[in-house]
C-alpha cells in the first residue's frame, strides 16, 4: 500500500491530489486546489511551499509525483512555473520523499489514453477511475492524474521486473 501526492503546480493555483494504491487499485484519499494571492513572486513561492508541506503532514505520502514544465507563453512565464515547481519539490523533499518528474503529454496518456487528451477528457476520466461523484476542479484532476501516472508508471516497473525472473516458463 502506498500514498501518493500528485502535484501540478502553478504560480495562481496549485492543484493537488492524494490517492492510494493498494495492489493494483487506486482510491481517491482527497485534491484540491492551494490558491496564491496576486503578491510579490517570493511570497507566492512561500504560500506553495506551506500548502504542499501541510498537505504532506496532514496525509503523510509514501512519494510524490508532479508534472513538468512543458510550454509556457512566455520566458517569463515559464520561469514562474518553474520556480513554483522548485517550491512543490523542496516541500516534499525536505520532508525526504521521493519525487518522480512526469511530462504532460505521459500524464495524459497513462490517464486518457492520448498524450492530445483535453482537460475536459482528464477530468472524466480521473472521475471514472477513481469512481468519483462529480469531476474535480480541473487543477485538482490535473493533480489526481499525475498521482495516477505515477501509480500506473509504478505497477509497470513492478510487472517489468518480476518477468525479468523468469525465462522459458521457469524461474532463474
Amino acid at each position: 500500500m502506498a500514498v501518493i501526492l500528485g502535484i501540478d503546480p502553478g504560480s495562481r493555483r496549485t492543484g493537488f491530489g492524494v490517492i492510494r494504491l493498494t495492489g493494483t487499485r487506486a482510491d481517491y484519499i482527497s485534491s484540491g486546489v492551494i490558491r496564491i494571492p496576486d503578491t510579490a513572486l517570493p511570497e507566492r513561492l512561500k504560500v506553495i511551499f506551506d500548502g504542499i508541506s501541510e498537505i504532506i503532514s496532514r496525509y503523510q505520502p509514501e512519494e510524490v509525483a508532479i508534472e513538468n514544465v512543458f510550454m509556457a507563453k512566455s520566458a517569463g512565464s515559464a520561469l514562474k512555473l518553474g520556480q513554483a515547481r522548485g517550491a512543490a519539490i523542496v516541500a516534499a523533499v525536505s520532508r525526504g520523499l521521493p519525487v518522480a518528474e512526469y511530462e504532460a503529454r505521459k500524464v495524459k496518456q497513462s490517464v486518457v489514453g492520448t498524450g492530445a487528451a483535453t482537460k475536459i477528457q482528464v477530468q472524466h476520466m480521473v472521475r471514472t477511475l477513481l469512481n468519483l461523484p462529480g469531476d474535480p476542479q480541473e487543477d485538482a484532476a490535473d493533480a489526481l492524474a499525475v498521482a495516477l501516472c505515477h501509480a500506473h508508471t509504478q505497477k509497470s516497473l513492478i510487472s517489468a521486473a518480476s518477468a525479468g525472473k523468469f525465462r522459458r516458463g521457469r524461474l532463474r
